[in-house]
């Protein structure tokens, strides 16, 4: 679900949690959730499992992921990536650095975010645009496709400028697929100044989205410039 909406150079992973026992971490990953809940425990270590194998499909022999400034993973050398989980479902997404300048994915459940969450999170033009898909095509949770594109683009961005970005310094134009399809595209225009790529300082980042499995996915991949 998620490599469909990257370029063909990015490995994803996925794995739908079926109760199995997820693959055991390395010691010093044991060591960051040592007190966590096992909830949190399991999270961790599946999307740890599909990050270790994305590695190895790209000839990097597999090793551990730990949480570096904010959270952000710490891949290896040579190698940028992303990761996601909700309930029920992990994925990475890896690439060489070579290859792309940064990557963000993001999952979550296909239902309406919580009440109150959307006016804390979104735009009032955000909101308009929201209103007006969701009038059209109601069946799609907008909602969570806004918060799901906005979790995306800070994953992308966060590399390239190791800086926070608000919710509101982002604002997120959602397209559905002209064909009708449960997929489609997002422009996320940068309402700071944004990262400085090949020398270039860029305004906004594309992404993709879809709505499949239960899930809502978006991703984002920034190219060298």
């Amino acid at each position: 679900m998620i490599e469909e909406l990257l370029p063909d150079s990015v490995v994803a992973v996925e794995a739908h949690d079926d109760g199995t026992e997820p693959a055991p971490l390395y010691p010093e990953e044991e060591a960051v959730v040592a007190r966590a809940v096992a909830k949190r425990r399991r999270e961790f270590a599946v999307v740890r499992g599909c990050a270790r194998r994305a590695m190895e499909k790209l000839g990097v022999p597999p090793q551990a992921v730990l949480p570096g400034e904010r959270g952000a993973p710490r891949w290896p050398e040579g190698l940028i990536g992303s990761m996601t989980h909700c309930d029920g479902y992990g994925a990475a997404a890896l690439v060489r650095a070579t290859d792309l300048a940064s990557l963000g994915i993001d999952a979550e459940p296909h239902a309406p975010l919580p009440e109150g969450v959307l006016e804390s999170v979104a735009l009032p033009g955000e909101q308009d645009r929201l209103r007006r898909l969701a009038a059209e095509h109601p069946a799609l949770p907008w909602d969570r496709l806004l918060f799901s594109a906005k979790e995306s683009v800070y994953k992308a961005w966060f590399p390239l400028t190791r800086k926070w970005l608000d919710f509101s310094e982002a604002d997120i134009d959602l397209v559905m697929d002209p064909h009708g399809r449960m997929h489609g595209r997002f422009r996320a225009a940068l309402l700071v100044p944004g990262p400085v790529v090949g020398g270039e300082r860029l305004g906004g980042f594309e992404g993709r989205w879809t709505v499949q499995r239960g899930l809502v996915a978006t991703a984002v991949a920034v190219p060298h410039i």
